[in-house]
């Protein structure tokens, strides 16, 4: 449970900053957990990257100026979208995905290492018509994703709003948070229904992850794009070979 709790704390620092706590909670969990269904386990788990995501997201509110309209398009979408891929996650496996996400992310970390200007400020270059479209759709995929595999969903929401909507890394995180609250609320409410949550494990992880999420969020603030930019590079490379781990060695 020690354990756990340390993970929790890390998982909920880096999701903060750029997402992809789970990268750290999910596999950490499987392995202390071995007892449990696979199902159970990432059940379990949604509870506490719901806790820290939730303290991240607020820190970001009071200082980031959000389009709250979008946002809530955004999450009611991701929402339905992560409740449907929980379900599916039940039903087949997802592992034909992953070799495909290995090379986007291949491509994703090249492109982010030599363009020093990409998401180093704001450029928007949709109507705000196009860009409604462009937030739901990225919250409808993402979403889905974050149900069905979930690894790196933060980092995908937050390339998806500078690559698309034209965010710098700032407010990227910051809409990125509020979009993974609802994905992550959508599948709670699927393993809840299903009863694949324990909460014996779920609670002190969380208040961990919560403390983890206000102390990334605290540190995002502080230092600005260009750290957050670094960290994101970070982020990806990681999931980079937790990726190939996956397809390669297992």
């Amino acid at each position: 449970m020690i354990a756990l709790c340390i993970v929790a704390f890390l998982a909920g620092f880096v999701d903060a900053i750029v997402g992809g706590g789970g990268l750290i909670q999910t596999p950490a969990a499987l392995v202390l957990l071995p007892q449990y269904p696979v199902a159970t386990v990432i059940g379990t788990l949604k509870i506490p990257a719901f806790s820290g995501t939730s303290v991240a997201a607020y820190q970001y509110a009071k200082k980031v100026k959000l389009n709250y309209p979008m946002l809530a398009l955004m999450a009611g979408i991701a929402f339905c979208a992560a409740f449907c891929g929980s379900r599916l996650l039940t039903m087949v496996s997802n592992s034909f995905m992953k070799p495909l996400l290995l090379c986007v992310l291949v491509v994703v970390a090249i492109y982010t290492y030599t363009n020093k200007k990409f998401g180093s400020h704001t450029a928007r270059e949709h109507s705000e018509k196009e860009q409604w479209w462009y937030a739901a759709l990225i919250s409808l995929v993402l979403g889905f994703y974050d149900g069905f595999i979930g690894p790196g969903t933060g980092s995908f929401l937050v390339l998806a709003f500078i690559g698309i909507l034209g965010f710098d890394f700032l407010q990227s995180s910051a809409n990125a948070k509020f979009v993974n609250l609802s994905t992550n609320l959508g599948s709670i409410v699927f393993f809840l229904l299903s009863g694949k949550i324990i909460f014996a494990v779920a609670i002190p992880m969380a208040i961990c992850n919560m403390i983890g999420g206000w102390c990334g969020a605290k540190l995002a603030l502080l230092k600005g794009n260009t750290f957050i930019r670094v960290f994101f590079l970070i982020v990806v490379c990681a999931t980079i070979l937790r990726f190939a781990y996956d397809i390669f060695f297992k």
